[in-house]
Formats: structure tokens, sequence, C-alpha cells
């Protein structure tokens, strides 16, 4: 009886009484041949061409070598097939270059499997198809996976399903997501080197851009400790004398100060810049409260008009009635609450106090 090959490594299989004076040759091939099942190792070029490995009866092939490294600029997708029939173990190495095309090791007739761009993978063949292995499959069998170092996003996004969350080492929910299909807008969260400070910032698709923070129930919002504390509003200080008309940027300042004596009654222009109306910062049902500070010399003179992005309109004076003079060698503080009641209308609340 003439000898046999095996299936899966294609090793002789020699009979009784067969092959006398040459068993011996014949089993250190046999051996070389488990030696490169085992421990072989093989570089494989890919760059030009798909690539059919072969398993040859008691013969070095290269379709029997553990290790596969994978190298050559790829000039289109490429594929490495396996036998059908065999059934083996394959490290795989991939040590190309990809220029965005995809490189697979399957069976002849198979599908296979994508090897990850510069990863190495365990896959298996099966006779039928090639398979991976652990390394290329979700981790979802491990209920209770613990990282031994940082986890590095190397990036990519971490994704996250909606109503779901991050939680302590108690399993308690400490942060929890919530998601809209459509969504353009997000937070940033920027930290800081020292003397600055870290940043929430609403960033995204939007030119303007609300930030939202709600209780729940009545609850309230509360910065610093116990209530709302250390709340400070942005003031511009400047050396300009009072007269004709002035434009407050409701964007940029809450408070205006100017520090050199008023030279003529002026009108105040409240906006919210020079590229933004009032109106378009405001929803209906809002209010604001502005400060103008205006410092007056010998002969004091008084805010005349009040506009709302350069249209007029009549304040609700503190005490009844509009101011008709300044006050002489003092700092006149003017406060106006505008309240949005409708689309570009608006009611304006306003005071005149004297400070000397």
């Amino acid at each position: 009886m003439a000898s046999s090959y095996s299936t899966d490594l294609k090793l002789e299989l020699m009979v009784t009484g067969e092959n006398s004076g040459t068993w011996g040759d014949k089993t250190n091939t046999n051996l070389n041949l488990i030696q490169q099942a085992i421990a072989g190792y093989e570089s494989i070029d890919v760059a030009s061409a798909d690539v059919t490995l072969a398993m040859t009866n008691a013969t070095i092939s290269n379709a029997r070598n553990m290790v596969l490294n994978l190298t050559g600029t790829l000039a289109g997708t490429r594929v490495v097939n396996v036998p059908d029939g065999i059934e083996k173990t394959y490290i795989v190495a991939d040590n190309t270059t990809r220029s965005g095309n995809t490189l697979t090791i399957k069976t002849v007739s198979g599908t296979g499997v994508a090897i990850p761009e510069g990863k190495t993978v365990l896959v298996y063949s099966d006779g039928t198809n090639v398979n991976d292995v652990f390394f290329l499959k979700d981790i979802v069998e491990d209920t209770t996976p613990q990282l031994g170092g940082d986890l590095d996003a190397n990036g990519n996004n971490i994704l996250i399903d909606s109503t779901n969350s991050i939680n302590d080492e108690n399993d308690n929910e400490q942060i929890k997501f919530a998601t809209t299909a459509s969504a353009v807008n997000e937070f940033t969260v920027t930290n800081a080197a020292t003397g600055n400070a870290p940043a929430l910032t609403a960033t995204g698709g939007d030119t303007n851009i609300d930030l939202s923070i709600t209780p729940k129930g009545i609850g309230r919002v509360v910065l610093g400790a116990g209530a709302i504390q250390q709340v400070t509003e942005k003031a511009t200080v400047t050396a300009t004398a009072a007269s004709g008309t002035i434009n407050f940027d409701a964007i940029t300042q809450a408070v205006l100060y100017y520090t050199s004596d008023a030279s003529g009654n002026w009108t105040l222009n409240i906006r919210g810049d020079s590229s933004n109306s009032l109106d378009s910062i405001m929803d209906t049902g809002e209010s604001l409260t502005i400060v103008h500070m205006v410092t007056q010399g010998g002969t004091a003179y008084y805010n005349s008009a009040v506009q709302v992005d350069g249209s007029s309109v009549t304040p609700e004076w503190q005490g009844g009635s509009a101011p008709t003079g300044g006050n002489a060698s003092s700092v006149d503080v003017y406060s106006y609450t505008v309240i949005k009641t409708g689309s570009a209308t608006f009611t304006v609340l306003a005071a005149q106090i004297q400070f000397a």
C-alpha cells in the first residue's frame, strides 16, 4: 500500500513495510513540515496582485507557515487566499502601505476576514472559510472588562448609546447621555494651564448657540456654595465724553462707564453689537438690564432719547417722567431694563440716579 498524505498539513503517512531504508529521511521531512506549521514565518508581498498560497504534499509550502507577514504598497484591494479544505491557525501581520485599500485573508471559496491596517491578528481556517479569533471581535462576552492602563481612543470617538451613562466605581450613574438624531451642536470641554480657567463651551454647526443648564423640578442652578455666588458682569470703562448717539453693545458688556465729562445730550442705542441686533439675541419673554454711567462736569447733560436696534422707543421712567437734565459735578447712573414682548418689540424701564 502506497503512502497517503494528511488532510491539513500534507504530511506523508507511511504504511508498515513501505519505504525501506528511507523512513528516517521521510520522518525528518515530516518533522520539518510540522516545525513550519508551528513556528514558520514568511514575508509575502501583496503590492501588485492577489496571492494564493499553496499547501503541497510533503513539501515546504508558504500556506503551512504559522506567521504570515504581509508587505508592499497596495495598488488596489488585495486578497490572500489559503487553500480550501485545510484546517489551520495563522498569525497575520499587516505591514503594508494601504492608501485606502482593503486587505483580506480567506479560503479560495470563502469570504474571509478583513485585516485591520497596521495590526497583527490571529485567524483560523475551518476548511471552508477563514475566521477571526478574539482580536477582531467586540468584547461582549466579558461582562466586567478591566484595563491595565489608560484607554487611548487613538483619534477615534467613543460611542455611547442614548440614555446610557458613565458610572462611578459603585456602578452609580455619574454622567448620563441623551442623543438627538439630527444633532449639530455639542459641548466642548477644554482644560487650562496655570493661571487660566478650564472651559465648558457650546460649539457646533450653528453660528449662535445657547448654553442650557436645566435643574430638575423646582431645583436651583447653584454656582459656588449654597447659592449663586461670586458672579461678575463685564464692564467697559473708557475715557469718553457722552454726546451724540452712543451704541451700547449688550453682548460685550453690562456696564458702560464714561469717565470724561459729558459734552452734550445723547441718544442711547441699545443693540447686540455691530453685527447682531438685540432682537436676534433675545427671545420673546426675556429681559436684560444694562447700566450707563456718565461723568458730569460743571455743565450737566442728560440722556434725551433711547433706541433699540436703531429704532426709537419711549421708556417708562422711574418716578413717572423722563429726566430733563443731568447733575453737575457728579456721576449720573442710568439703568435700563429691556423686555422683549414680541418680534422687534420692546418695553424699556429706565431710571436716572445721581452719585456725587
